[in-house]
């Protein structure tokens, strides 16, 4: 008897005990060039995200490359806990610096259009009670470009 509500137990547990799914990649909103330099750049923007899971989740890890109209522009990275509500769409505001040497002869082009193609590839680390999964994502999108503000 005690073996088999030990076992109960033990199935009600692990059926309450979901993994979580990864978030879903939405959007890169608000794309803001912050300084223009020769050498490096600032570039401002919020990576758009939605937790589909039934349960908040907590968000560990973010790490993707990010590409303007096909050219490698920079690499983000978040090291930090942050939780997030379920069912949920949540932004991460982001800065990172950009080389231009890679991405120069593409670079007036960039300025001068309205539009630009932002492509978001990488991996996101998810978790609930400190078991974490990775899971990657890709985005591509069409995106205005507002210059200083």
């Amino acid at each position: 008897m005690k073996k088999q509500l030990l076992f109960a137990l033990i199935l009600a547990f692990l059926m309450a005990c979901q993994t979580p799914k990864g978030f879903d990649y939405r959007d890169v909103k608000n794309i803001k060039i912050e300084k223009l330099g020769y050498d490096q750049s600032t570039l401002s923007l919020e990576l758009v995200y939605f937790n589909p899971n039934n349960f908040g989740v907590d968000l560990k890890k973010v790490d993707c490359d990010i590409y303007i109209n096909s050219h490698y522009l920079g690499k983000y990275q978040l090291d930090t806990l942050m939780h997030i509500d379920k069912k949920s769409e949540f932004s991460l505001p982001s800065k990172m610096n950009v080389e231009m040497v890679e991405i120069f002869k593409n670079a007036l082009s960039v300025v001068l259009s309205k539009e630009v193609l932002v492509t978001v590839k990488g991996n996101t680390k998810v978790g609930k009670s400190g078991i974490f999964i990775t899971v990657p994502f890709n985005y591509e999108g069409r995106h205005k470009v507002e210059l200083f503000n």
